[in-house]
Order: structure tokens, then C-alpha cells, then sequence
């Protein structure tokens, strides 16, 4: 069976979720883009979306028609080629519109498993939960035929143990998106030693098709994405415990999120990072990993606090930020969680974080944020200047990330040298695409 015949009907098993539904969007596209070539225009396609929430399923298909007009926007010069023998399409609207009709004619939506049996490939994206995951390929092991493929989301559960409990027999592979699906460059793509070439050929294809920046990682729980988010994370919350002694923990959370961000020149502070893929998300990889990964400590006992208070950060369903580590104002930062109170300790540049800056010290010369540097074509020169004058400061802000970005680095090679990843060139290649960093953690700068 070759791809085109694979992708005729595809089903995604949790398809209203934050993972779920950015996976719908694309391989709607693809498959609609797929079915307008001559060859396959007499073939009959499908994309089930299955999820237990009809509610966010009726949401999900406003969502996916919206995108497809958007979609069609940018693609209009191709549309135009593949409909060049429709003489009713006249303007490029006409061409749009009918590109997000023939885009949402295949989708089948319902909560009802065996809605699934006929497909050639599922995209599992449930929770992140390996006990759920094995009950779910299970069932679709026993309704599915034998040479259905698996391609499953997860961002650190070892592939080989979703395999061996739900007898795939090596029909399973990760094809980790990172989120938003349909923005984020890269995909990690993880095999065992059991996964056939052919789920092989078909994922690689697939990604291909879909754009992606593709990285192979082992199978090694947290795979690299995960594995460096994971400790890195770690790192800052035990660095702000040992600086809660002199600024508190509000004071010492502000700071690592604040030098992670600034200093360290990336997108988001990691504490905001950890907020916008949810704190209950990140402590369910930590236990994960820790559960997996023997030798180390990798848990940490304030995530489970804030899961159990409920500060859980995420999305709301129009991607406004809520309420994590961080309190948002318009989606910026404007406050910090204090545990102990059980409330909001908001900025105050005149007061308490004003008085933080102070002692953490001005930033050295070079200095350009994230965005800045982001398009400039001589970011690199511009990078390792900034890090030569950081690493000189004697700031006590300076000092600190000098120390995170070193132990960003020993956090890369570790995953090399661990096996995880093959060359320090996919650890960079993982934080370049999928994190946006503007260099990856194993460089020469520090």
C-alpha cells in the first residue's frame, strides 16, 4: 500500500484537543491538496475525528473551516493550478471557498470508536497518560486491521512500552508535533527497534509533506525536546529555592524567569514557558520521565503543590493565556505566584521587582531581545559578543546566566552522550525549531 493509498483514511483519536485539532488542520490540508491530483480524484477520502467531548467537536469544525480559508489565502497560486479545469471558479474566492468545502468534505466527527475501524492510519493525541494510551491502542488494536499504522503524539512516554502492552507489533511510531502543530517547524520522530520500515517510509513521507523540520530521536523517555525542557525547568526551580532565602520565592521565581528570558535571549522566561504548556502538563512529564529514567531526580515537589491548588496555566479555547507561575495582563506577565498565600504578588517596578533589578544589576553592552536578534542577519556575531561581555560581568544577574546556560549545556551533551540524541546537532536542531531559541544549548559561546 503505497502513501497516497495510506492517507485516504486517517483518523485522529483525541482530534478536539490542543494537539489534537492543530494534527486535524493539517492533514486536512494535505489529504484535500492530495485528492485534487488527477490520479487520486476517483478515490474516496476520510478524516475521522474522534474525541469524547462532543462539544469541543461542533467548536473544532468552525475552527478547521476558518483555517482552510486561510490556508487557501496563501496558497492561491496552487489552488489555482489544481482547479484549472473548473471553469465556474473565476476569482480566487471562488477557488478559496471551494478549497475549504472540498477540505472539510472527508471529515467525519463523532465519539464513537468504532467509527475508526476502516482507517490506514491513526494519530493517537490523548493525554498524556501511558496507562490511557495503552487502553485506547488497545481497542483500536482489536477493531483496526492488522497493518494499520500508529503515529502517536506523546512527548515523553517510551514508544517501545506503548508497543510491547498494546501488541502493536512495531506498527507504532512518535511523531511528536510541537505546539501549535500547524506553526511549529519541528517534528521529532522516534522508532524502536521493532518499528517496521514501512511506518517508517510513511512518517518520514508524511513530514516531509507537511513541512516539518524533522529530527530522529531514541527512544528514551522525554525523547530531546522534553528531555531538555524537562531539566532545564528543574534547574530554574531549584535555583529559585536556594535564592528564596534572600528574595523569596515570588522574588527568586521572578528572577529565573526573568534572566531565562532576558539574558538568556529566548522568546519566553521559562516559568512563562512552563505556564503556556501547562504546569499540571509539565509536572505529568516529569513523573513520567522520573518513572522511566534511572539516577536522577526529576520531579519536583512545587509543581505538585501549584497542580493541587489548581494553577495550572494552558489555554483558553480562543489561545489567551491563563494564570500559571505567572499572572497575565493583555498576555503579558504582570505578576508572580506566592504559594504560601495562595495569591497573585503583582510587578511593581517602583517597589519590590524594582528593587530586584537593582541587585541583579544592568545588563551588559550588547544586550537585544529575543525579537530583535530574530531577524537580524548578523545575529550570530551580535550573540557572541553579548555572551563574551555577559560572561565578564561580575552582576549578580550575570552570574546566574552564566551558570543557566552552562548547565543548558551540560543538559545538551548529557542527552548525546546518554544516547537520546544522535549528534549535538539535533539537540540544536530541536531548541532552533521547535523551542525558537536563537542558537542551541551545545555551542561555544560560554
Amino acid at each position: 500500500m503505497n502513501f497516497d493509498e495510506r492517507l485516504t483514511n486517517v483518523s485522529i483519536i483525541g482530534a478536539a484537543g490542543k494537539m489534537g485539532s492543530g494534527i486535524a488542520l493539517l492533514l486536512a490540508e494535505e489529504m484535500a491538496k492530495s485528492r485534487l491530483k488527477p490520479e487520486n480524484k476517483n478515490k474516496r477520502y476520510r478524516l475521522n475525528l474522534l474525541d469524547v467531548n462532543e462539544d469541543a467537536l461542533d467548536g473544532l469544525r468552525v475552527y478547521l473551516k476558518s483555517q482552510m480559508v486561510k490556508a487557501g489565502e496563501k496558497s492561491t497560486v496552487l489552488l489555482r493550478e489544481l482547479y484549472k479545469d473548473r471553469e465556474d471558479l473565476v476569482e480566487n474566492y471562488d477557488v478559496i471557498a471551494q478549497f475549504a468545502d472540498d477540505a472539510l468534505a472527508p471529515l467525519r466527527m463523532g465519539t464513537d470508536i468504532n467509527m475508526v475501524k476502516d482507517s490506514k492510519v491513526i494519530f493517537e493525541a490523548i493525554l498524556e497518560n501511558k496507562n490511557l494510551k495503552v487502553d485506547i491502542l488497545k481497542k483500536l488494536n482489536t477493531i483496526c486491521a492488522k497493518d494499520t499504522f500508529y503515529l502517536t503524539n506523546t512527548s515523553s512516554i517510551p514508544i517501545h512500552i506503548l508497543n510491547n502492552e498494546a501488541k502493536l507489533e512495531g506498527r507504532i511510531i512518535g511523531f511528536h508535533f510541537y505546539n501549535p502543530p500547524a506553526v511549529q517547524r519541528l517534528a521529532e520522530l522516534i522508532s524502536t527497534d521493532t518499528t517496521t520500515q514501512e511506518v517508517k517510509d510513511f512518517s518520514l513521507e508524511l513530514a516531509k509533506r507537511l513541512r516539518k523540520k524533522i529530527v530522529p530521536s531514541n527512544d528514551i523517555a522525554g525523547f530531546i525536546g522534553n528531555g531538555h525542557f524537562l531539566r532545564d525547568g528543574l534547574y530554574a526551580l531549584r535555583e529559585a529555592k536556594k535564592l528564596s532565602k534572600e528574595y523569596t520565592l515570588p522574588g527568586a521565581l521572578y528572577i529565573m524567569n526573568k534572566i531565562s528570558q532576558d539574558l538568556l535571549i529566548r522568546p519566553m522566561g521559562i516559568f512563562q514557558l512552563i505556564d503556556y504548556v501547562g504546569v499540571d502538563v509539565f509536572q505529568c512529564i516529569s513523573e513520567t520521565i522520573d518513572h522511566y529514567i534511572e539516577g536522577e531526580d526529576l520531579k519536583d515537589d512545587l509543581l505538585k503543590k501549584m497542580a493541587d491548588k489548581k494553577i495550572l496555566g494552558g489555554q483558553r479555547s480562543d489561545g489567551s493565556q491563563k494564570d500559571g507561575f505567572l499572572r497575565y495582563d493583555k498576555g503579558r506577565p504582570a505578576g508572580i505566584y506566592d504559594i504560601d498565600k495562595g495569591e497573585y504578588k503583582m510587578f511593581d517596578p517602583q517597589g519590590w521587582t524594582g528593587d530586584i533589578d537593582k541587585k541583579l544589576g544592568e545588563y551588559p553592552s550588547g544586550f537585544s531581545p529575543w525579537k530583535s536578534l530574530l531577524v537580524d542577519p548578523k545575529k550570530g556575531d551580535k550573540l557572541k559578543a553579548f555572551f563574551q561581555n555577559l560572561k565578564s560581568s561580575n552582576n549578580a544577574g550575570a552570574k546566574l546566566a552564566v551558570a543557566y546556560l552552562k548547565n543548558s549545556k551540560d543538559i545538551g551533551e548529557k542527552l548525546v552522550k546518554s544516547g537520546v540524541a544522535k549528534t549535538p546537532e539535533d539537540v540544536n536542531n530541536v531548541l532552533l525549531n521547535g523551542f525558537y531559541h536563537l542558537y542551541g544549548p551545545i555551542n561555544d559561546y560560554i
